[in-house]
């Protein structure tokens, strides 16, 4: 049974959190602080989502069954310059945004995923895959004797395209934030989830495609034809990949099948942004810690101050920023949830409220175990 199917059975946590949504709140608590932290924040990330997106979509369309793709974070200006500021780590960590695309692809859900196993998808991949192999001879005898091989890895390369472009909305939706707080048009948390919400919803229905260019001549993947579309096949299969599920984080936890670490129903995942222990970012091996360090060149200056004025001033700068992206992708998942509730979130009628309780229900349920609680 949910925690929120009766009344008696609500725990009173949740009560709370299930009360400010329906009295206009989000999920993270409305204050002065909050807004700072979680504006500032997003103002960084919209700035390295543009620079991930538009290397995802590169490597979907110009490194397209690369099989040795050594200067796919060049974007297609290569040069030594640029190379020995990539060896000396003086550049954008495309490598996180591969880590997220993978947890898309491993977790899969939503109607991409379902067209990536369909028959229409395989004679698509197999016509563009005839075309890239014809002229290489190694690469025709790979396919010849390992046939699902390079099948998999078109629908890797679907991914690239599907999370490149979805974070092509969400970049220049925070950028337009950060102005919006600049100008003094957002002065809460609440108007922080609006401008998500209505970003999300404005774009729910444009359709998503992919295609490619081999040999001169266009082949469609993902054509328009699947009736992909950017809220239900992109965004929410992101949500859930990525905000309540990814990966365990290797070097925390054991893989070790006998030391019973990880769960193995896949469901039970709660390794994503909104679970994730803020502490070890900095940590060797910890994918987030790629994300800070990215964030932390484009800080804005109050945010930055803002840091510099707290415990520790720069000395715990890393999880300073990783609580802050915390908090406002609690904003981003609440403004998600806005946008899928069946109906607005505030109201009082007793069927629509009735039908937006059995919504909520298994989404807090799973946030109860989150670090809601710890974001005052």
């Amino acid at each position: 049974m949910s925690v929120l199917s009766q009344n008696k059975t609500i725990d009173p946590a949740l009560a709370a959190v299930k009360q400010r949504l329906e009295s206009g709140g989000a999920l993270l608590p409305d204050s002065s602080q909050n807004l700072l932290e979680v504006v500032g924040i997003l103002k960084s990330y919209g700035v390295v989502l543009g620079e991930y997106y538009r290397n995802l979509t590169y490597i979907s369309k110009h490194q397209f069954l690369v099989f040795f793709p050594f200067f796919k974070f060049f974007n297609g200006d290569f040069s030594l310059n640029k190379l020995v500021r990539h060896w000396w780590h003086d550049r954008i960590n495309f490598e996180f945004a591969e880590y997220c695309m993978k947890a898309m692809f491993w977790h899969g859900g939503g109607g991409l995923d379902a067209y990536l196993d369909s028959e229409d998808f395989e004679q698509r991949a197999k016509l563009a895959i005839a075309a890239k192999v014809s002229r290489n001879p190694f690469a025709a005898a790979m396919n010849r004797l390992f046939p699902d091989f390079l099948l998999e890895q078109v629908r890797l390369m679907t991914y690239y395209s599907a999370l490149g472009y979805f974070w092509s909305f969400m970049s220049p939706l925070f950028l337009e934030l950060s102005d919006r707080y600049d100008r003094g048009e957002v002065k809460s948390i609440p108007d922080v989830v609006q401008h998500v919400q209505d970003g999300l919803v404005a774009a729910a229905s444009v359709p998503y495609i992919y295609q490619v260019s081999i040999n001169g001549e266009d082949y469609e993947i993902v054509p328009a034809s699947a009736n992909l579309t950017f809220l239900m096949d992109t965004a929410v299969p992101y949500v859930e990949a990525v905000f309540f599920r990814s990966f365990p984080f290797r070097g925390t936890v054991s893989y070790n099948a006998q030391a019973h670490q990880i769960s193995t129903e896949i469901s039970q995942f709660n390794y994503g942004v909104l679970y994730a222990d803020h502490l070890p970012v900095g940590g060797a091996g910890i994918p987030p810690t790629l994300l800070m360090q990215d964030m932390r060149h484009f800080l804005p200056d109050y945010l930055h101050d803002f840091y510099q004025n707290g415990d520790r001033g720069e000395e715990d700068l890393l999880v300073k920023i990783c609580l802050s992206f915390q908090k406002s992708m609690f904003c981003v998942t609440t403004g998600a949830l806005r946008g899928l509730a069946p109906h607005p979130l505030e109201t009082k009628d007793p069927q629509e409220k009735q039908a937006n309780d059995k919504f909520l229900a298994p989404w807090l349920d799973r946030l109860s175990r989150s670090r809601l609680y710890t974001m005052q």
